[in-house]
């Protein structure tokens, strides 16, 4: 990966500090996973103009932005509130997995993580969004879950607010 330019480095660790306040979360407080993030947003923007989320592999980076599901904060972040990265945490440094269903693997890993701040974060938790991210994760994990159990828990955790 490419190293981030000192400015670039420190545009996305005010974005890290302002969007965990916006997010009701903190930035993780083991410093080393937290800037291992941030350098890793920093040298996307550099390198493709958007913070793509370095934690996962991606065949096409390009193809990735232009879908734009895991530009930071990404879908998952900013509809269930849960930061696989670990970048945006509880205070010790745990990611908040209450919005999750049980099967997702963020929930199987964390156990139930509560959310501390349920009155922040969660832009797109509407039921249509979560439905579809739900939906993209079950094809994408090749998990055997009904339909009918997914729109059910995207209208449950729609309204978690």
């Amino acid at each position: 990966m490419i190293k981030a330019k000192p400015e670039t480095l420190e545009k996305m660790k005010n974005f890290a500090e302002n969007f965990s306040k916006k997010s009701g979360t903190v930035v993780n407080p083991n410093k080393e996973a937290a800037e291992a993030v941030i350098s890793g947003l920093a040298a996307h923007v550099d390198e493709l103009g958007k913070p793509l989320c370095p934690c996962n592999f991606y065949p096409d980076k390009q193809e990735e932005v232009k879908k734009r599901r895991w530009i930071c904060a990404c879908n998952e972040m900013q509809i269930f509130k849960y930061c696989h990265c670990l970048l945006f945490t509880t205070e010790e440094g745990l990611p908040i997995t209450e919005y999750l269903p049980e099967w997702h693997e963020g929930r199987q890993i964390y156990g139930l993580v509560k959310d501390p701040t349920p009155d922040k974060g969660r832009a797109l938790s509407k039921p249509d969004k979560i439905y579809e991210a739900l939906k993209e994760y079950v094809e994408e994990h090749g998990l055997d879950i009904p339909d009918e159990e997914i729109r059910k828990f995207a209208e449950e955790t729609a309204k978690k607010k």
